[in-house]
């Protein structure tokens, strides 16, 4: 089941992450995970937030460019060899993974990824069949 990750274009230049930031802070936006993907002028903000709605809503009020996207929020068990065993059910269904991030949990022993497929449906599928537990956006933030 797909939460939705807030993508933010950002100009690399001192200070533009400083004003995202700032901009979710003052609208009361909890940030639970965050990646970066950069080039030469410019950058990808993945984010994770609390209300994704109102994030992209804020961010384009500033002017930014920001879309939302399905992604798949995965638990997994923070152990050496608890990526690898999610990552290969994928694999073996020729499910080709995008890109992934990880963020700790407040639950002790285990963490969660965020991983962007092609396929959502197939994905979550799959990864039922296997025993791998997916999350919603509440479960994030309890």
């Amino acid at each position: 089941m797909p939460i939705k990750q807030i993508s933010v274009f950002v100009e690399n230049k001192p200070g533009r992450l400083a004003d995202i930031t700032s901009i979710l802070a003052k609208a009361d936006i909890d940030i639970r995970a965050l990646s970066i993907a950069d080039t030469t002028d410019y950058g990808i903000l993945r984010l994770i937030v609390s209300h994704p709605d109102k994030a992209l809503e804020v961010v384009r009020q500033e002017g930014m460019t920001a879309s939302a996207t399905d992604v798949l929020a995965i638990a997994i068990p923070d152990e050496p060899g608890g990526f690898a065993q999610a990552i290969s059910v994928l694999a073996q269904n020729e499910i080709s993974v995008e890109y992934a991030y990880a963020f700790i949990t407040p639950r002790v022993g285990q963490a969660y990824i965020i991983i962007r497929v092609a396929d959502n449906d197939l994905a979550c599928s799959v990864l039922s069949e296997a025993g791998i537990r997916q999350i919603e956006q509440s479960d994030i933030f309890d």
